[in-house]
């Protein structure tokens, strides 16, 4: 197995990543093998690296044994195909005791960043005060670069763009996924973060977590983007990466188009279930998800067989 690096810097954390889904077989057991196979087809495809055990990989579905599992799983498999792709393993427990055990966890089983979720289950505690001290605590003691995640949709919990910039001048903290599709925020976000220097800040990247919006993301400012659907569709999430970044937001915008609705499929439409069941439509391993979650029923899966249809 090559070496990878141990760490990861914001310079690293440019282009399109995947948040991919942890494969389970029909009893709902972790498949290593199924993992690795993804892993390898992926790393063919260009993109720049993986965000693993986040809400996509089902991280709340699994106990510590398989968390490691599919971490060590998926290094190897990582570190067996490419160079040079970065690998960030998901983090996050309610207290901050809980979290920094966790990312040591994850640091040790080869983890270069950890993405760090907000804690939500005291919802009403959580000011943007308390997620700066929180995120302060964490950064201070992690062995590896941390990464911000806002997901509100799942959480409740949004880290405001105040608080992100903030947070950003952390020499440990390299970067923030926003997984909302509140672009007003992202551009605050971006604006803050960058300032009105011409020489742009290269220590803190903004990433969306959102397919639907990641033309807009990008033309906002965005460094890429963690995303769901480039699991399924990554050529088309690189060239709309790479024209905006020549500048062609034309063709950015028109290929988002195409994007879009197949993005809306696998993620809020039919859920985990829904790219789980696309990565099967197109010879990935996919299966199906943990219980109370579901898979797709055959008129949902035919719409999204459709989508990738057009999409690939």
């Amino acid at each position: 197995m090559k070496q990878l690096p141990t760490s990861i810097s914001a310079r690293d954390l440019r282009g399109i990543f995947l948040p991919i889904p942890t494969p389970f077989d029909s009893q709902e057991n972790f498949e290593a093998a199924a993992l690795a196979s993804n892993i390898e087809r992926w790393n063919k495809t260009g993109i720049r690296g993986y965000a693993l055990l986040g809400s996509t990989g089902e991280r709340v579905h699994l106990d510590e044994r398989e968390y490691l599992q599919v971490i060590e799983t998926a290094r190897k498999a990582v570190s067996d195909g490419s160079e040079g792709l970065a690998f960030i393993v998901g983090a996050g427990q309610q207290s901050t005791r809980g979290t920094l055990e966790e990312i040591q966890r994850a640091a040790n089983a080869g983890a270069q960043a950890a993405l760090v979720i907000t804690p939500f289950f005291y919802r009403s505690a959580m000011t943007q005060s308390l997620l700066g001290e929180y995120y302060t605590a964490v950064a201070e003691a992690a062995s590896v670069p941390i990464i911000l995640y806002s997901m509100p949709a799942l959480t409740g919990i949004r880290i405001e763009a105040e608080t992100i910039a903030s947070l950003s001048g952390h020499p440990n903290i390299i970067g923030v996924k926003d997984s909302a599709a509140d672009m007003d925020n992202f551009a605050r976000t971006v604006q803050l973060v960058r300032g009105d220097s011409a020489s742009p800040r290269d220590d803190f990247a903004v990433l969306t977590g959102n397919g639907t919006v990641l033309h807009e993301a990008l033309k906002l400012g965005a460094d890429g983007g963690i995303l769901a659907v480039g699991c399924v569709a990554p050529q088309l999430c690189l060239q709309i990466f790479q024209a905006a970044a020549l500048g062609d937001l034309e063709t950015s915008a028109k290929l988002q188009k195409g994007l879009t609705p197949l993005a809306q499929a696998v993620t809020t439409k039919y859920g985990i279930g829904g790219l789980k069941a696309a990565l099967d439509l197109l010879g990935y391993h996919g299966g199906p998800v943990r219980a109370p979650l579901r898979v797709p029923d055959q008129a949902a899966r035919q719409k999204i067989e459709d989508l990738l249809a057009t999409d690939n």
